[in-house]
């Protein structure tokens, strides 16, 4: 019999302003419901999930504004592009969230959408917090003092 080879992880879209606006806490990987033109037309690697974030709903968690573009070749078929979509966890994680969420003031937010080796469509959440103004700048600060330390080490060494 023949062997199926184990397809490399494809990342779909990326938020990555996500980890200068916020600080990340904790990271979980979720599944997300698609219809079939969905999963077709995040295969083309058209997404957006940078205005994006997570919500709970009903003790369920939700996709909220990610931006998974129409296939072209589907035709009345077709999905709504920023509709909301369920994201699949299990139970402990929800309640889990669900109370970080409401009791301390936290925010999820999807740091990257990819393809695992099986072909599903996973995403990765984060449990952050919002960054103030001074944060921000510190983080900068500090990017850049890295910056110039290993040019400097490079232009000794």
């Amino acid at each position: 019999m023949t062997e199926k080879k184990a397809r490399p992880i494809k990342v779909v879209a990326e938020n990555r302003k996500a980890r200068f606006n916020y600080s990340i806490e904790d990271t979980f990987e979720a599944g997300v419901m698609l219809t079939g033109t969905e999963v077709k037309s995040a295969r083309n690697g058209k997404s957006t999930i940078s205005e994006s974030y997570a919500d709970s709903k009903n003790g369920e968690i939700w996709l909220v504004n990610a931006n998974i573009p129409e296939y072209l070749q589907a035709n009345r078929f077709n999905h709504e592009p920023r509709r909301p979509r369920k994201l699949l966890l299990h139970k402990r994680q929800i309640n889990k969230l669900i109370g970080a969420i409401e009791r301390e003031g936290m925010t999820l937010i999807p740091l990257k959408m990819y393809f695992n080796e099986q072909g599903r469509l996973k995403l990765e959440l984060a449990l952050a917090k919002g960054k103030k103004l001074h944060d921000k700048r510190e983080t900068e600060k500090k990017r850049d003092w890295s910056r110039e330390k290993s040019r400097l080490l490079r232009a000794r060494g």
